[in-house]
């Protein structure tokens, strides 16, 4: 059962696995399906087992963690799902990533579809062709990291609530990071079309959709500033409520418009999320276990290790907003 297991470090090193896999494996999902335990996974069945509440007005101080050699082994994964929640929150991967692949190398080399012209097929006639080529190149993987200068004197009495949102800003950081990465990459080799005037129309971004004929854009990426004109049009006041259900907004013709501050500006990015873009993973968010479970920490430091690529060359648009 959870609350036999002994816990130490070196769950956090075994290669392959993550602390959470390697906890599961001693303490396995399956034996909770019809107990009070059932949907907590292994690690959040060692923070019922230490009793430590990390979230609510009644969360426990940062301390809790450290009252036992053993529950302070739960603390580095603690701080890694706070920052890893941050960053999803602000992370576009998601919207515009048709794929996402993992890799054990620094380095990674992805793939391009081309299709050759499309007709209709005669009988006895060849078919049309579609070619899938490798990169002409491989490409290293970057780091998107941020380090956070803390001593655990200043943060021990501080309920974990609390602490729980400098853990998710400092993943916000990196997060954005990533978008600026995944911006940059897709928008690079792109010809962009052009606003009829210096600012943009609904026309515009009609225009700009049907620009994509082979494919379905069904993503646009803006800067805050690009965004507020467009939701200052009058063609979009009946949509702007979609984003009090769920933080983005529609088009009346369903692209969804994502709000990304680290986007070129006065660019638009178009894209078919289905077939635009892959996300390549060296790494989840990594934290430094081994200065998180000694007490004295006196920084905390966190990173990502990723990659994007461009799949099909037209599922990628760009707009240029003015002249």
């Amino acid at each position: 059962m959870y609350d036999n297991i002994r816990l130490d470090r070196s769950l956090y090193n075994i290669t392959g696995k993550s602390f959470t896999q390697a906890l599961a494996e001693l303490d396995p999902d399956e034996g909770y399906k019809d107990t009070e335990l059932r949907g907590l996974d292994a690690f959040e069945r060692q923070l019922k087992r230490f009793d430590i509440k990390v979230s609510g007005a009644e969360s426990d101080r940062v301390e809790k963690f450290f009252v036992t050699a053993q529950s302070a082994v739960l603390f580095p994964e603690y701080v890694r799902r706070m920052i890893k929640k941050g960053l999803e929150k602000v992370s576009i991967a998601d919207a515009v990533c048709g794929a996402v692949s993992r890799t054990d190398d620094i380095a990674y080399r992805s793939f391009r579809i081309i299709n050759m012209e499309e007709q209709v097929v005669e009988q006895g006639t060849e078919l049309p062709e579609t070619y899938v080529y490798l990169q002409d190149h491989s490409w290293d993987l970057k780091k998107c990291a941020r380090l956070l200068k803390i001593s655990y004197e200043a943060v021990r009495k501080h309920r974990l609530e609390a602490f729980g949102i400098i853990l998710r800003d400092l993943g916000a950081n990196v997060g954005r990071r990533l978008n600026q990465y995944i911006c940059t990459k897709l928008i690079d080799g792109v010809t962009p079309s052009e606003t009829a005037g210096d600012s943009i129309t609904y026309a515009d971004l009609a225009k700009f959709w049907s620009d994509m004929s082979e494919y379905d854009m069904d993503v646009m990426v803006c800067t805050p500033a690009v965004m507020a004109q467009i939701l200052a049009l009058p063609e979009m006041k009946f949509c702007v409520s979609d984003y009090m259900k769920n933080g983005r907004i529609q088009t009346p013709y369903g692209v969804t418009l994502i709000k990304c501050s680290q986007m070129t500006e006065n660019k638009i990015l178009g894209v078919d999320s289905t077939a635009a873009a892959e996300l390549v993973l060296g790494s989840d968010v990594v934290v430094d276990q081994d200065k998180l479970i000694n007490t004295q920490m006196s920084e905390i430091s966190c990173s990502i290790l990723a990659g994007i690529a461009k799949v099909s060359e037209g599922a990628v648009k760009v707009l240029n907003v003015g002249n």
